[in-house]
């Protein structure tokens, strides 16, 4: 979001600084990485127990931004409602349909793992079950948001909670379709043969579509940070909630940032990513974020002053 406010134009309801601060240490990543890729990688692989579960549950606080974001817009459609313009079991209804057929369509696959251990793929009820998850998982959201966010301005809500969601879908598709172009071996791959420098490729040594969907194939970008880097609009939605303050927006911020280091570290440690891998892929999902964010505001003409 860019407003204007004490003289200091803002990003994601920060200073235009913060934003630049993200960027700056994504491009010196990528240039460190391009040169340094595999000795880093060489220095920090370690496989461990702790980092395989901890790159199994990371990317859930993204995908956590799906139900969050239809909350959003969902409480936004809600205020609308209230002042006569529609009905509201019709608002109610067609987020919630929405809600459901979106987040099973891209994100189903988290909802696999949680359910997975209880049910077979081949069992009838499986279907069943992954719709009444998210139906269920909507229906408390769409309690609760209300609650907690401010609808003084359901222009507002609705533009932020649309961003958030289409954010993650296109943060998602868009780094697939760069892995396909990419077609990088992975490090863990390249420690399965006997000459691993051999088949070491820079990121820009690109051979499109080579990889033939062999995911040891496929390490840049980085899918995981696509998706995960995608938090960066948290201070957003913050600033969205009643009591709202740009010291809790910049404290979300830093908790993003120390949580996106982690996660990082987390793919090469694990031997799944090269430094500039991950870089790019938050790199990506940051200004996806900050692209979408902006425009769904000022479509939705929303220009909120500093303190406001």
């Amino acid at each position: 979001m860019n407003t204007i406010g004490k003289g200091q134009s803002r990003i994601l309801a920060l200073p235009v600084t913060y934003s630049f601060g993200v960027i700056g240490v994504c491009l010196l990543g990528i240039v460190i990485g391009s040169f340094r890729d595999y000795e880093i990688s060489a220095a920090l692989a370690h496989v461990t127990g702790i980092g395989d579960v901890f790159a199994t549950v990371s990317p859930m606080a993204a995908y956590a931004l799906l139900p969050v974001g239809w909350g959003c817009f969902y409480t936004g459609l809600k205020k609308k409602a209230s002042s006569g313009r529609i009905p509201g079991w019709v608002l109610w209804l067609f987020s919630w349909i929405v809600s459901i057929l979106a987040s099973n369509t891209f994100y189903g696959g988290t909802v696999h793992l949680v359910l997975g251990f209880f049910l077979d793929d081949t069992s009838p009820w499986f279907p069943a079950a992954m719709w009444l998850f998210w139906g269920l998982a909507y229906a408390i959201v769409f309690a609760v948001m209300p609650l907690i966010l401010d609808d003084t301005d359901p222009n507002r809500l609705i533009a932020v909670g649309l961003a958030m969601c289409i954010s993650l879908m296109a943060s998602d598709l868009v780094v697939q379709y760069l892995k396909e172009m990419g077609s990088r071996p992975r490090y863990k791959y390249l420690l399965t043969l006997e000459d691993p420098r051999s088949q070491y490729r820079n990121w820009w040594q690109m051979m499109p579509y080579s990889a033939g969907g062999n995911g040891d194939l496929l390490s840049w970008p980085s899918g995981h940070m696509s998706v995960i880097g995608v938090l960066f609009v948290l201070p957003l939605f913050f600033d969205c909630m009643k009591h709202r303050s740009d010291r809790r927006n910049r404290i979300v911020f830093w908790i993003v940032c120390v949580y996106m280091l982690l996660c990082c570290y987390n793919r090469i440690h694990m031997t799944n990513h090269f430094l500039s891998d991950v870089c790019f892929g938050t790199l990506d999902a940051f200004l996806i974020t900050m692209l979408i964010c902006t425009v769904c505001l000022r479509i939705a003409g929303i220009r909120r002053k500093e303190g406001s």
